[in-house]
């Protein structure tokens, strides 16, 4: 089976430049990659999840074969519902490494068929993660390198400076 699309899950809460690395470089490897927001209830984010789709839809705005979609349920089931066979993760450091893993595994037995292909993300990058720019804003530090111009200023209006 030939597997020329992907989905790239994530919070994007909110969306980094580590997320835009791995997005730009998945949609030079694949046909269409489904850039998939993570809408989990027992979590409260800072944005909500239609102002994360609009943020991270802003950030791939460009990208031809890049689609933004949300889903309230389990990953299997957006791919099922996708028929896509392709799960992109990427990480940061060996422990991340060691916990996508088992998350592949598990999602290989929830949907028979299914890979997941990693790709660590780029050196400059591996210290940005989401909710590290979400403790920096609430400090109002400075964001830049971390995320996207256009999330930044999101994040200012939202924090307040």
């Amino acid at each position: 089976m030939k597997r020329t699309e992907c989905i790239f899950p994530g919070s994007f809460d909110p969306v980094t430049l580590g997320h835009l690395d791995i997005i730009c470089r998945a949609a030079g490897m694949f046909e269409r990659v489904y850039a998939a927001i993570l809408h989990n209830p027992e979590k409260n984010g800072c944005f909500p999840v239609p102002e994360r789709e609009e943020m991270l839809k802003a950030c791939c705005a460009g990208m031809r074969n890049v689609e933004v979609v949300t889903f309230p349920g389990m990953l299997w089931e957006l791919a099922q519902r996708l028929n896509v066979h392709v799960i992109l993760r990427g990480f940061r450091s060996g422990g991340e490494a060691e916990d996508e893993i088992a998350m592949a595994r598990l999602n290989a037995k929830l949907l028979p068929g299914t890979e997941t292909v990693f790709l660590p993300c780029e050196a400059e990058l591996s210290c940005v993660s989401s909710s590290a720019v979400r403790q920096i804003a609430s400090f109002h530090g400075n964001l830049h390198g971390l995320v996207p111009g256009i999330i930044e200023q999101k994040i200012r209006e939202k924090f307040g400076y």
